[in-house]
């Protein structure tokens, strides 16, 4: 049980990293997704091509060269603030995608109706279609959620104390290549099985909502 606590130590910094890039992403993926479906051509170009670009580079190249390229520049940047912003950027462009199809989701009367109040984009969006995208959103971004929070493990490359640094930690103190990372693994799906069971509840009550 001594493996287990030692372990144990990296799950708040594992849901801190977790959360903190999840947020990031949260809202860095909101002016990618407007300018997705901006109607410049010039602007929807750029806005795909960044959105390509962060989920084509894998989260870990993205972490060596914020960590070991940028972060050991002029700006110095901690393991924990390389990691967080590394995967706030993949979270960015996931995001915008999930976004993106909410904004489908979204009958073409809605904005209609609205310019017909006379209600400016920014309102518009502000009180009529930002809470419905929200709303057909969530269940998707907590699926992408559940997926960062094992994508995190990463992160221990770079030196960010989480779960799965701790459990190779124990592995090199103690000799034992395997459970160190049983328990792990054990501790991520106590992590995961919450959120995805939330998410499941989640996703069918907004399913009820947004059939009426």
């Amino acid at each position: 049980m001594e493996a287990l606590a030692v372990v144990a130590q990296g799950v708040t910094m594992t849901l801190l990293l977790t959360l903190s890039s999840f947020l990031l992403g949260a809202v860095g993926g909101i002016p990618l997704a407007l300018a997705r479906r901006s109607q410049i051509g010039a602007v929807r170009f750029v806005a795909r091509a960044v959105i390509e670009l962060l989920r084509g580079i894998p989260p870990l190249a993205w972490l060596f060269i914020i960590y070991f390229g940028i972060g050991t520049g002029a700006i110095e940047l901690s393991s924990f603030a390389a990691a967080v912003i590394g995967f706030g950027l993949v979270a960015s462009a996931y995001m915008a995608e999930i976004y993106r199809g909410g904004l489908t989701a979204i009958h073409e009367g809605q904005w209609e109706a609205s310019d017909a109040l006379g209600l400016s984009r920014a309102a518009t969006l502000a009180t009529v279609i930002g809470p419905q995208v929200l709303r057909v959103s969530i269940p998707a971004a907590a699926t992408f959620a559940i997926g960062l929070l094992k994508d995190s493990s990463v992160a221990s490359v770079i030196g960010v104390q989480d779960t799965i640094y701790w459990a190779s930690h124990q592995s090199t103190v103690s000799g034992d290549a395997i459970v160190p990372f049983l328990y792990a693994a054990g501790l991520y799906v106590a992590m995961t099985i919450p959120c995805a069971w939330a998410t499941r509840q989640l996703d069918s009550k907004l399913r009820k909502r947004v059939a009426r």
